[in-house]
């Protein structure tokens, strides 16, 4: 039932990759892959061969497996926030239209705590990659949450609010833990270890081209492609890994819970 059950340790849990943007480590993994090509090139005084060795062919597709099995980590937690938030939104909704079962004088107090909910968790998305400002939403959503629960408590213990409390208690309860769930899949990363590893294994394949397909230490060009192709890859990688910067976001799917603004359109 807690919203934010270590609100103080967020920024904690955040890792050290988190801090840096798809963008920035998408150029910096480019640059470092020319670094390697170039120091295999410089290295390198063979002719060009023309075959892929076996060991050649073992870290290419190392790479090409790392690369896959990351996308797919990527993908499945993106498409696991956007499912999350869809279900929020519904939650929020269905016990919006729960406290319309009660008097008209307590159906007012529901309406106007879910009005401040429903603001608190738009202004919770929109707080970015700020961690500061998503500790101080989920500390709001925590209190109005608190306010919910106890005017349900107060008014499940009339028997004559039975029939609307065993409506709203499992809505609200449903709410509330949905935005721990939430809280966590936004936390939710690949691994710093995983794209390391990635990062390491885009470098090695580089110096393996530079160095064993240089023509006597000749530049070649489609090497760029190549480099280009691996960055570009990596970087939709990270930027579905990173929901709240860069270009692939949820605010569509959050419009969901924006919606549930027109709920209170007419009171």
């Amino acid at each position: 039932m807690v919203v934010c059950p270590d609100c103080d340790d967020m920024e904690i849990k955040l890792s050290f990759l988190s801090s840096f943007s798809a963008v920035e480590l998408a150029i910096a993994l480019f640059i470092a892959m020319l670094i390697f090509y170039l120091v295999g090139l410089r290295l390198s005084g063979r002719k060009q061969r023309s075959k892929i060795g076996p060991v050649e062919s073992s870290v290419l597709g190392l790479l090409a497996l790392l690369l896959a099995f990351t996308f797919g980590n990527a993908s499945s937690r993106y498409d696991m926030r956007r499912h999350i938030i869809v279900e929020e939104a519904n939650n929020i909704g269905t016990a919006i239209l729960r406290a319309d079962l009660y008097p008209e004088e307590e159906r007012k107090g529901f309406r106007a705590d879910f009005k401040d909910y429903v603001e608190a968790r738009i202004a919770f998305f929109e707080a970015g990659a700020d961690p500061a400002k998503h500790v101080e939403t989920l500390r709001l959503a925590d209190e109005i949450s608190k306010r919910l629960w106890a005017r349900t408590a107060r008014l499940a213990q009339n028997r004559d609010n039975l029939i609307p409390s065993n409506q709203m208690v499992p809505a609200l309860n449903a709410m509330i833990d949905i935005v721990t769930t939430r809280n966590e899949g936004s936390l939710s990363r690949v691994p710093d270890s995983i794209i390391w590893m990635l990062f390491a294994l885009c470098c090695i394949n580089s110096f393996i081209i530079g160095f064993e397909h240089s023509e006597e230490g000749k530049w070649r060009p489609g090497v760029i492609v190549f480099i280009l192709a691996i960055t570009i890859s990596v970087f939709i990688i990270l930027d579905l890994d990173r929901p709240r910067r860069g270009l692939i976001t949820l605010g569509p799917v959050n419009q969901n819970i924006v919606a549930l603004r027109q709920m209170f359109a007419n009171d």
